[in-house]
């Protein structure tokens, strides 16, 4: 193993700016929002007006800080065939990409995955809570990371 180690102060200081630049540290302005899941009703991919109105606040987030990157997860329940559940959830992440982006977010902040019914957030039989979509932001070297 190697082991680097800065005894030049101003090194370090040149260092410490550069990955700051690399990794933007979130503007100050809009907080980002707290709400980072949306429940569908059975067999539905659009939201509700409360949630149109969080996802606006998400996009404003994301419009103030370019560096930040969000991954869009879909998820179905488990009624009927999986491909169809496949679908549904990719519709549903889908639909919340493109209301960001016709909110100004730029297309590669933006990261989207369709799940279907394989990752429930509580038992299988609680369909209601599995029907959603659920944002996750990512840091800048887990975006780098990524495949392309």
């Amino acid at each position: 193993m190697t082991v680097l180690v800065l005894d030049n102060p101003e090194l370090f200081a040149q260092a410490a700016s550069l990955a700051a630049h690399l990794n933007p540290t979130p503007n100050a302005g809009a907080p980002r929002p707290h709400r980072m899941k949306f429940h569908y009703g059975f067999n539905k991919h659009g939201l509700s007006d409360a949630d149109l109105a969080m996802i606006g606040q998400h996009a404003l987030y994301l419009r103030q800080n370019p560096g930040v990157v969000v991954r869009i997860h879909g998820h179905s329940d488990n009624f009927g065939a999986e491909d169809y559940n496949q679908f549904l959830s990719r519709l549903r992440a889908h639909t919340v990409a493109r209301l960001l982006l016709q909110a100004g977010v730029g297309e590669a902040q933006i990261l989207q995955a369709g799940w279907g019914s394989s990752r429930p957030l509580a038992t299988p039989e609680d369909h209601a809570a599995n029907r959603r979509v659920e944002l996750e932001y990512l840091t800048h070297s887990a975006t780098q990371a990524l495949p392309g």
